[in-house]
């Protein structure tokens, strides 16, 4: 059980709901319960399926066959789902709305079928409410974020962009997008010549074979305003463009960010050791030396003082950081790492509830294992850590730890960044469970909490590249839902360098060695993922490497 209360089995099948089809008698009979608890005047099909999460409160609730309302969804008023109709995730429908047949509504869409009336003699919160209702037809596609409101009838077979704001009756068979929701094309004109708008799938991912790629519009919220200039075709050239412009900047970047005789993040920044590895890191990503002033011997000298130890505490960073900047210096550490713990230390982890800082814990084992191995052929813990991590990884997620109301698939996503990185990736090995690891990354990917605004973060989006990137060695399960996905936060990224300053760590921070280590490495992963990393000129040699660091023979 986790801190809800809910099984692993629930939590999945809250934010995978068209996996109910599947679901074993104990998990049906569990639903049967949770449709039991609902309040009002109640018709469910048989094989519908509301989330536990799902804030449901409604005085009318229908639901046909096959539809599902998922995940903390926000459902109240008098609401009509027809056959196959989905709300996915995080979406808010309240009111008095009717959904035909075969819908699909992205996470984060909001359907509010009632307004506060204007006049002035009240404040707004002693307003009547009035509600004329949203009408859905058949076969309508309505992509994450968007919102309709109240008094819109949507005709059937249309599509509804991502971030769209929908505030007029929309045509049978339109596509329409941006904020007011405007008409681009009729589905049924081939020589209509715009691409789709970005209807962002609706959560359930397709195999590549059957996705359909597509694109936020400028005009969504959070979206990356480069996307209305960066179209698809362009990327490459701008992340061609970007990294010419970082080579011939590393040089001020880098000066910028030492003072008093030492690397800080940004300026005025403490004193710190990951700052040196980061501008070791930059240097000879861009341009295969060691930062300009200082010499591979002092720049050892300096780094084989740094305190090492593994699973908690900033010297368990250390591991990463150091070990693979004294490598890029050609050299490494002078003794292996410790790792005089017991391997039920690991099973005391926070899984739970900080599965970030767990994975970062095995992340730090992991990587002291293989500096081990590398540099003094020491294969302790190898082999138990391995078996322990196939042991515990769950086969319905691929993940280790579970989502939690409060930030989702966050840390889980996260800690599997984390301890996918310093294991499966720096040993060349296989992940267990990979199109279930996808599926679950999928999922994390369209939570707009992470990914727009200040979520829209370093780590946030490394902890998914990366994974893509890795577990995509395996299969092409989720290709295209991933490449929207990673077109997108390549745009992103793309915008946000900082002339003789890099990148900062997120929107609203400063610019520093991190940011620009970080940034650059996820750039490399992005446009290698999507094929073109080539045009980059670089390829990371350290933390953030292609190639596993050790290759276990038989």
């Amino acid at each position: 059980m986790t801190s809800s209360g809910m099984t692993s089995a629930a939590h999945r099948l809250d934010f995978l709901p068209w996996e109910y089809a599947g679901a074993s008698p104990a998990e049906r009979e569990r639903q049967a319960a949770r449709c039991r608890e609902l309040t009002g005047s109640v018709s469910l099909a048989a094989d519908a399926y509301v989330a536990e999460s799902a804030a449901v409160f409604c005085e009318v609730l229908r639901m046909g066959a096959r539809s599902y309302i998922a995940a903390h969804a926000y459902v109240t008023g008098e609401v009509v789902l027809g056959a196959d109709t989905t709300i996915n995730p995080f979406t808010t429908v309240r009111g008095k709305v009717v959904l035909g047949d075969g819908v699909r509504i992205g996470a984060h869409t909001s359907l509010l079928a009632f307004n506060h009336g204007t006049a002035t003699d009240r404040p707004i919160h002693q307003q009547p409410h009035t509600s004329s209702g949203i009408t859905v037809g058949d076969d309508v596609w309505i992509g994450s974020n968007a919102v309709v409101l109240d008094g819109v009838t949507i005709g059937s077979h249309s599509i509804i962009g991502a971030g769209a704001v929908v505030t007029k009756n929309v045509d049978a068979w339109s596509v329409v997008a941006g904020n007011p929701a405007r008409k681009l094309r009729d589905r049924r004109d081939p020589r209509s010549p715009e691409p789709s708008p970005a209807p962002a799938s609706t959560t359930h991912p397709a195999p590549a074979s059957t996705a359909r790629p597509a694109y936020i519009p400028a005009s969504a919220p959070g979206a990356p305003a480069l996307l209305a200039a960066a179209p698809q075709a362009r990327l490459p050239e701008l992340a061609a463009d970007l990294a010419g412009k970082a080579r011939a900047q590393v040089d001020a970047l880098l000066a910028r960010c030492f003072e008093g005789g030492r690397f800080v993040d940004q300026p005025g920044g403490e004193a710190a050791v990951r700052p040196w590895c980061d501008a070791v890191e930059i240097a000879d990503l861009l341009l295969r030396r060691a930062p300009a002033g200082h010499s591979a011997d002092d720049l050892v000298r300096r780094l084989r003082t740094a305190e090492v130890s593994v699973l908690d505490g900033p010297a368990s960073y250390h591991v990463l950081c150091v070990g693979y900047a004294l490598q890029l210096l050609g050299s490494g550490f002078e003794q292996p790492i410790p790792l005089d713990f017991e391997v039920a230390r690991l099973d005391e982890l926070p899984w739970a509830r900080n599965a970030w800082s767990a994975g970062a814990a095995i992340d730090s084992v992991g990587t002291a294992i293989a500096r081990n191995l590398k540099d003094h052929g020491d294969s302790t813990m190898l082999f138990t850590l391995m078996g322990w991590l196939t042991a515990r990884a769950d086969p319905e997620t691929g993940m280790w730890g579970q989502p939690h109301p409060d930030d989702g698939w966050l840390q889980v996503v996260n800690g599997f960044y984390r301890l996918t990185r310093g294991t499966y990736a720096q040993y060349g090995l296989p992940l267990p469970y990979p199109e279930q690891a996808i599926r679950t990354l999928l999922v994390h990917s369209q939570d707009q909490r992470v990914f727009s605004g200040d979520g829209l973060n370093a780590c946030n989006v490394l902890d998914v590249i990366h994974p893509l990137w890795l577990v995509g060695k395996q299969t092409d399960y989720g290709r295209a839902e991933g490449r929207q996905w990673a077109e997108r936060m390549l745009a992103a990224a793309l915008d946000r360098w900082v002339d003789n300053a890099g990148f900062a760590f997120a929107a609203d921070g400063t610019p520093g060695l991190q940011g620009t280590e970080m940034w650059l490495a996820i750039i490399w992963l992005l446009t290698d993922y999507l094929g073109f990393s080539d045009v980059l000129g670089y390829r990371p040699r350290g933390v953030h490497r292609p190639e596993p660091l050790i290759t276990l023979t038989r």
